[in-house]
């Protein structure tokens, strides 16, 4: 026996019933959106995540895989669970962590400030050029990813020899009399990671400036304000949000990268995701490999937890 409400229900309009459907559909479709990028994040950064951290946690061994089960089962029973922390220990304590660590950090940091030098004017130049000018030349930023990552690097290589075209050209002018020794150096390494990583700063700068109210700065120009202080004053302030983007993209898989050093630095470099090859692939030491991976993850994430929550709260004070 059904309920009045049931009752009540089955006696809607034909439209009304079609609404409802309408409606549960948008909230189930809703609730599926959400959920997607979560499963995303749970299958493919959290998973892998605790598998790293788990082998950090083990003794290495001479097994495949080369590292301790941490924990120890009889007949289907637990009998000890093992956590090792002295792969930890190792690294603080073994200064050429802590070199490789802060090295990997300056190069990023340095290589993040010039991106955005360069790329601030390029997509501020790219946003007030004409309707035409603007595709092209965001065509000519995105043309870059059409080729390979690897060639791209190589090509630098060939450029920066010390009979690469560079040097050629600055002999042939002149300038210089011996070439200059720019490759397998910290200069070559600056010059990689920019050149690759610049158009990840351009384009969040670009969709943030796309959307500025230009008349703002015609406003303070009326009101007597300079160029310089309107930059500082309005544009600047107003596109914090794409050079943080910007920031973000460059400085974090810089920190972390291997094929840049290795090739253009030539091993004069150290950096940290040359030091977690080395621990991988050489030395057969996943388990300091994992921990090496894991500091490096803290000192990336932390940071921005802190920066996200502290951005949180003065949101919702404004």
């Amino acid at each position: 026996m059904t309920s009045k409400a049931a009752q009540d229900k089955n006696r809607l309009p034909h439209p009304l019933k079609a609404l409802n459907f309408l409606s549960g559909m948008q909230s189930r479709w809703k609730t599926f959106v959400i959920a997607t990028p979560f499963a995303w994040l749970l299958i493919f950064f959290l998973a892998p995540f605790f598998i790293v951290a788990k082998i950090s946690l083990a003794e290495l061994t001479i097994s495949s895989p080369p590292f301790s089960d941490m924990i120890e089962w009889v007949d289907g029973t637990i009998i000890s669970v093992r956590l090792v922390f002295d792969n930890f220990i190792y690294i603080f304590d073994d200064p050429l962590y802590a070199r490789t660590y802060v090295n990997s950090l300056k190069i990023a940091f340095i290589s993040t400030l010039l991106a955005l030098l360069i790329g601030y004017p390029i997509a501020y130049g790219i946003v007030r050029s004409g309707p035409v000018a603007k595709q092209l030349l965001l065509f000519a930023i995105i043309l870059p990813f059409w080729t390979s990552f690897l060639l791209r690097v190589y090509a630098w290589m060939g450029l920066l020899a010390d009979q690469g075209t560079v040097n050629n050209l600055l002999i042939s002018l002149g300038l210089i009399e011996t070439p200059i020794r720019m490759l397998y150096t910290e200069f070559a390494v600056y010059v990689g990671i920019v050149y690759t990583y610049l158009p990840f700063m351009i384009l969040p700068l670009y969709a943030n400036m796309e959307k500025l109210d230009g008349t703002l700065n015609e406003a303070a120009a009326d009101l007597g304000s300079g160029p310089i202080n309107t930059f500082f004053k309005i544009t600047l302030p107003l596109t914090m949000p794409g050079v943080i983007a910007g920031a973000l993209l460059v400085f974090i898989p810089a920190t972390g990268e291997y094929v840049i050093p290795d090739l253009l630095g030539g091993g004069n470099v150290q950096m940290i995701g040359r030091q977690l090859y080395n621990e991988f692939a050489r030395n057969i030491d996943w388990p300091v490999a994992s921990a090496v991976a894991i500091v490096l993850l803290l000192l990336l994430v932390l940071p921005m937890a802190i920066y996200q929550h502290y951005q949180g709260k003065a949101a919702e004070r404004s």
